[in-house]
């Protein structure tokens, strides 16, 4: 057997043992006969299973690729029958996975992305090594350390870039308008993943702030974006398209928002007794108005963030339907710098809701992907918030207010397909140098528009009438990432974003429901015993 296969089946094995053991452990009050049994099973699955890899891999048609088989096929097959979320990660997404935990990594800072069946740069971040030494976005990337970059997918691109800190890259970079390539040697530096992307006084004492991602530094993050703001009259906290995360930064976010001991979020499993987690700091009084924005893709530490503050009343939810994971996985480091995460219990809602979808007899695609049936309550379980409102259980947080997602029409797709902000804006900026009080104006249309016909983009006159505001605003968001870095551009966008603007709409409704809860809560706490 190959030393790969020895390898992989080395891996496997040893993660069967392991199941095995956890399973021993989780079985700890059974009977003595049937843990023997047990036993006696696992035994017998490890040998079957070895006796059909054997076979496999000396007589399948072709050679077998045994990592393929082993970390993509029988260990994610084998979790895949658990439940959607208990996954196996080999070395390459395991480190993935812990970098992206601790919140940086080590390269050169910057975004790549393919175009045109090459790798160009998307931005740089500001202050990285690769914004210090002026690569710009629309740069093609034709070569790092002497490697052409022809064939290669983004991810391998991405890797070539990353290395230990304070190591040398060579990057070869193809510039529109500059006849030879242009070279440059960065030095590889810690980079940050924020978690906080974006966080600004979107009016005068009301803050907007989006959270991409729950890691080791988000509890950080929150709580010096709070401080910039000083003293808030209002809270526009955005969660769409947060994916979780840690489970102690999801607490310690909420901790940020709620009154000290009111609790966060509770989590039990089969090996587990109950824990649960409290406010231990709280907002000390500060008790503006909170609009959380969620979306379908709102999920994990994100929705136990957004179902603290729904069932206690402090704010209101407004958008779609979140995802609806419950599950807790731990996370076990392997052999071979691989991983385990295992789902071993499920979180509930200060309520008591526990929000996970069903994922029984489905597919894995149409967990993830089909959402029919959001906003049916039909069947859900009913809980209660600290004033007495409705709320449901499974299928993920239901908002108190729905937003319906802003779709893009045939023309606004086309835009986007041919990357036509993206291309006007880098020229743009090197023609223009545009300031900060950059406007779009006619003299700008009518430069776009120019764009368009030499891209041989179609569009008619009624086309740029019709989606006039929505082109302006790309092409102010895409101006602005390309001149002075990607905060800025962000912060364009958000100004714009229908649904942000919606949430400041709902700031006078999120003030008077947590007034009146606390209202409500406090009758209550002073009603005599016997009345309760």
């Amino acid at each position: 057997m190959a030393r790969s296969s020895r390898r992989s089946l080395f891996v496997v094995v040893f993660f069967l043992l392991t199941c095995g053991f956890l399973g021993i452990l989780f079985a700890q009050r059974t009977v003595q006969q049937s843990s023997m049994a047990s036993d006696s099973e696992v035994k017998d699955s490890l040998k079957q299973f070895t006796d059909v890899y054997s076979i496999v891999e000396e007589n399948y048609a072709e050679p077998v690729d045994a990592d393929k088989a082993i970390y993509d096929g029988a260990i994610p097959g084998m979790l895949h029958a658990l439940d959607p979320h208990s996954n196996f990660f080999d070395p390459k997404s395991y480190a993935l996975m812990r970098e992206d935990q601790r919140g940086k990594y080590y390269g050169v800072g910057m975004t790549v992305g393919p175009r045109n069946n090459k790798v160009i740069v998307i931005y740089p971040f500001v202050g990285t090594p690769a914004y210090k030494a002026g690569i710009h976005p629309g740069d093609v990337i034709i070569a790092v350390d002497g490697k052409s970059t022809e064939n290669m997918s983004t991810t391998d691109v991405a890797d070539l870039l990353k290395g230990p800190k304070g190591t040398t890259v060579h990057i070869s970079i193809a510039r529109e308008g500059v006849e030879k390539p242009m070279e440059f040697t960065l030095v590889r530096d810690e980079i940050p993943r924020y978690s906080v992307d974006v966080h600004f006084l979107i009016r005068p004492g009301i803050g907007y702030m989006h959270i991409n991602g729950f890691n080791e530094t988000t509890d950080h993050e929150v709580s010096e974006a709070l401080d910039e703001f000083g003293d808030l009259k209002g809270l526009i906290l955005d969660l769409r398209g947060n994916p979780g995360g840690l489970l102690s930064e999801g607490v310690g976010v909420a901790d940020k928002f709620l009154k000290k001991g009111q609790l966060i979020v509770s989590h039990h499993g089969r090996a587990s007794a109950e824990k649960r987690y409290v406010a231990q700091h709280g907002n000390g009084g500060k008790d503006y108005p909170i609009v959380v924005l969620v979306n379908r893709l709102t999920a994990s530490a994100a929705e136990i963030v957004s179902g603290a503050i729904q069932d206690h009343d402090r704010g209101l939810i407004a958008g779609e339907v979140t995802f609806g994971k419950g599950l807790v996985q731990t996370v076990y480091p392997l052999s071979e710098n691989t991983g385990l995460a295992l789902t071993t219990a499920h979180y509930y809602t200060p309520s008591g809701r526990l929000i996970q979808r069903d994922y029984s007899n489905i597919s894995l695609y149409d967990y993830y992907y089909s959402r029919e049936n959001d906003t049916s309550t039909a069947n859900r379980e009913v809980k209660l918030t600290d004033s007495g409102r409705t709320v449901y259980g499974g299928g993920g947080i239901t908002p108190d207010v729905t937003i319906p997602p802003v779709k893009t029409n045939h023309f606004q797709d086309t835009l986007l397909q041919h990357y036509a902000f993206f291309n006007f804006a880098k020229r743009y900026v090197v023609d223009h140098h545009p300031t900060k009080s950059f406007e779009v104006d006619d003299a700008v249309m009518q430069d776009f528009r120019k764009s368009l016909d030499e891209a041989n983009i179609p569009y008619t006159q009624a086309d740029l009438m019709d989606n006039a505001d929505w082109i302006k605003s790309n092409i102010k968001a895409e101006i602005f990432t390309d001149a002075f870095g990607q905060d800025e551009g962000m912060k364009v966008r958000a100004e714009a974003d229908p649904e942000i603007l919606k949430g400041l709409d709902l700031l006078p409704q999120a003030k008077a429901l947590a007034d009146n809860a606390r209202k409500i809560v406090a009758e209550h706490n002073a009603a005599p015993a016997f009345n309760r």
